[in-house]
């Protein structure tokens, strides 16, 4: 199993400083996220050949490897420009992480929930595009279901990925979703959506978050009344309502063997305590 950071509370760093943080809080392996001067939200890559280099002599010079590129493009825009746009920049992205030689690449549906039919075609348009490049680059995809995409659920999530029925595009499933993940259910059972997932779960994204649905739907309130937003947080292990003895525990009981990224987006102003905790306590519940 492969324990990464989402080195997102880094971003501001150079490449190099980034690398060696990482490095310096003992983790072994880092999940590329966007950051402005590599691969921003959205947009095209902006790493030419010369960043490239410069990101693998980073990592060969601080023994880190890379376990994972997270890019995110609006591949499954109802908008059809929009969404050949995305296609270039995901090949981009591609051809990129196969310089890195870096075997993983994830991401989020993209769309929107209020469009969803037209959403989920858009997907499949770009997919045909898509897979064939995956494949010759030998490079494999892991997708999550985030709040507000087109698919938000964990249940059409993973039957998405099913359906697409390639051994090598699988499930992430991401902690501090949980509580949107599980719809209107509100008892979140994680045990029963990670069992669904089953041999499809290859990547968990690790961080805490509040139950929005609590207290009779008033955890937060929300202004002006009936307003579509979503609302979740990734903040370290216990600050949340995540029941982390039945992630970790499902986890070591489906023999999880996979990638598991901390990702804690809330604490900058403590980016290096919080991530030496996080380590800490993956390593605690899972490395062994």
């Amino acid at each position: 199993m492969k324990i990464a950071l989402d080195p997102y509370m880094f971003r501001s760093l150079p490449i190099d400083e980034m690398v060696r943080t990482v490095a310096e809080l003992g983790y072994e392996y880092i999940e590329l996220s966007p950051r402005a001067d590599f691969m921003p939200f959205f947009v095209h890559p902006r790493a030419d050949d010369a960043r490239v280099r410069e990101l693998k002599q980073s990592l060969r010079t601080h023994g880190v490897r890379l376990s994972s590129v997270l890019p995110l493009y609006k591949w499954s825009s109802p908008d059809e420009t929009e969404r050949q746009a995305a296609v270039r920049y995901w090949k981009r992205m591609i051809e990129i992480t196969a310089d890195l030689e870096c075997p993983l690449m994830n991401s989020e549906f993209n769309g929107r929930p209020e469009r969803a039919a037209e959403s989920e075609a858009a997907f499949w348009r770009s997919l045909e595009e898509l897979l064939p490049v995956f494949e010759r680059e030998g490079i494999a995809l892991n997708l999550e279901a985030h709040p507000d995409d087109f698919c938000e659920e964990n249940t059409p999530a993973v039957d998405l990925v099913r359906a697409i029925d390639k051994p090598w595009v699988n499930y992430l499933y991401c902690a501090p979703h949980t509580f949107h993940l599980s719809g209107a259910d509100p008892s979140a059972d994680i045990a029963a959506m990670m069992r669904y997932a089953g041999d499809r779960l290859r990547h968990v994204h690790i961080a805490d978050s509040f139950n929005h649905k609590g207290s009779s739907g008033l955890r937060y309130i929300l202004n002006p009344p009936g307003t579509p937003a979503r609302i979740h947080q990734h903040l370290d292990i216990g600050q949340g309502e995540v029941d982390w003895d039945v992630f970790f525990g499902t986890l070591r009981e489906l023999g999880f063997d996979g990638v598991a990224t901390a990702c804690v987006f809330a604490w900058e102003e403590r980016a290096r305590q919080s991530s030496a905790f996080m380590l800490d306590r993956i390593r605690k519940e899972l490395a062994a």
